[in-house]
């Protein structure tokens, strides 16, 4: 949520951040007048209250009644203000930061840097699906029997590398001095303090993801109106409020998390799309990083999580671009985001046809303290001043792109897939052959 008097301060930024962001309509104008008829109403409010105290000094009970009475009248008022301001207020979306393209949708996204050469080999790359179904490691026939469209089974050798890719990032996120030599090579100067894994819960109450701004689109969400609970449809919608309605010590910032989860997604309005194999499931499994910091690190926090991501793809040597999303295509609370793609040789292009592309995998969100304002979520400075800390979210492991990535860059031209040598330690052996299962 947006600070009223930065909306007030900056009322043509805040509707070119809606503009930009696809979410006109929203009356600005109402916004103001709302702020300046409750702060109008509090001083009124106060104004009775100190009446009232001096008519009951004064034992004067007729004076009293009817200040009481029009005490009550503007009370209500006052909530009925107060309620029709943040009913319009959390529509608003956050400000893109001024280095974010500006674009209508994913056509606007720009490549900052690309990494790793792609693999040219020297028969038809198969697709994912094709491998998992010949290996026997990806069953979605008996899955759709069992439990309709877009669910899987994940078997044998594949089930072992999503393990193996899990260790391998935990190793990696709890590791201080794996993370200094991240952030070295990245050129960037950080408290490199380790993050704390956590298994978090999968369902949480609407009204709380709503405090995380991710309940709309609720197409998206599975939720169960009986118990009023969501299913999260990443872990960083129930780490997000770990600290909700609190006050951090600025000494204990970064505060930072490792969480994984399954997560679960409708994928309304993706009739027909990415069908087949497992890159659009209705559940999956991930990683996700949330952080706490100062307002003055949250940039450079981002791309110390960015940093992460591109050195466990390098790790696995998967070739892969880094895109920095436009205005059009990136998050409602995002203030900016940047995501990964990796290239996908047996992804099928526009046309229909086998040619390879690069797909979406991490995504790393900077929210700012957007958030934060509506989570509660403060920071108590060593001067004693309150203000929101600022947060961030990054994707560590999107398991399953992770593994179709690998499954079709390490393919090999006997129908046997390599495995990448960073993971062959965890799963004792190097190439996956068809399955005895």
């Amino acid at each position: 949520m947006l600070d009223l008097q930065f909306i007030r301060d900056n009322q043509d930024l805040v509707r070119a951040a809606m503009k930009n962001k696809n979410r006109e309509g929203i009356d600005l104008d109402r916004i103001v007048a709302l702020a300046d008829e409750r702060k109008k109403m509090a001083g009124e409010i106060s104004d009775i209250n100190r009446k009232r105290n001096e008519a009951q000094a004064g034992r004067d009970f007729e004076a009293g009644k009817r200040l009481k009475d029009e005490l009550q009248a503007l009370e209500e008022k006052h909530r009925a203000s107060e309620k029709e301001l943040v009913a319009l207020l959390i529509k608003l979306p956050n400000i893109p930061s001024p280095d974010t393209p500006v674009g209508p949708d994913e056509s606007g996204n720009k490549v900052i840097r690309q990494w790793g050469t792609i693999p040219n080999f020297s028969f038809t790359p198969r697709a994912h699906w094709e491998l998992g179904r010949e290996l026997g490691i990806i069953d979605s026939e008996k899955a759709a029997e069992i439990s309709g469209a877009r669910f899987t089974y994940i078997q044998g050798d594949l089930a072992l590398m999503q393990f193996a890719l899990i260790d391998l990032a935990l190793k990696t996120l709890t590791s201080r001095e794996t993370l200094d030599d991240i952030a070295a090579e990245a050129g960037l100067k950080i408290d490199t303090r380790p993050f704390v894994p956590v298994i978090p819960p999968v369902m949480m109450r609407s009204k709380v993801m709503n405090r995380m701004a991710r309940l709309d689109p609720i197409d998206e969400r599975f939720y169960f109106e009986k118990d009023d609970l969501v299913l999260v449809g990443s872990a960083e919608h129930t780490l997000g409020p770990l600290h909700m309605d609190e006050v951090l010590r600025e000494d204990k910032l970064p505060i930072r998390y490792v969480g994984y989860s399954t997560a679960f997604r409708r994928e309304a309005g993706s009739y027909g799309k990415d069908t087949k194999g497992i890159l659009r499931q209705h559940q999956f499994d991930k990683l996700e990083m949330e952080t706490f910091t100062r307002p003055e690190d949250g940039l450079r926090e981002q791309e110390f999580l960015v940093a992460i991501q591109e050195y466990l793809m390098r790790k696995l040597k998967l070739p892969y671009q880094t895109i920095a999303v436009c205005t059009g295509d990136m998050g409602f609370p995002d203030q900016r985001q940047i995501d990964i793609e990796v290239w996908m040789p047996g992804q099928e292009n526009g046309d229909g046809k086998k040619l390879g592309r690069y797909r979406e995998t991490h995504s790393a969100d900077y929210v700012g303290g957007f958030q934060a304002r509506r989570l509660q979520t403060r920071i108590k400075r060593t001067t004693g001043e309150l203000e929101p800390v600022h947060m961030n979210d990054a994707t560590v492991i999107a398991v399953g792109r992770t593994l179709i990535a690998i499954l079709e860059n390490y393919q090999q031209e006997d129908g046997t897939v390599a495995i990448p040598e960073v993971l062959r330690a965890y799963i004792g052996k190097d190439v996956i052959r068809k399955s005895a299962y």
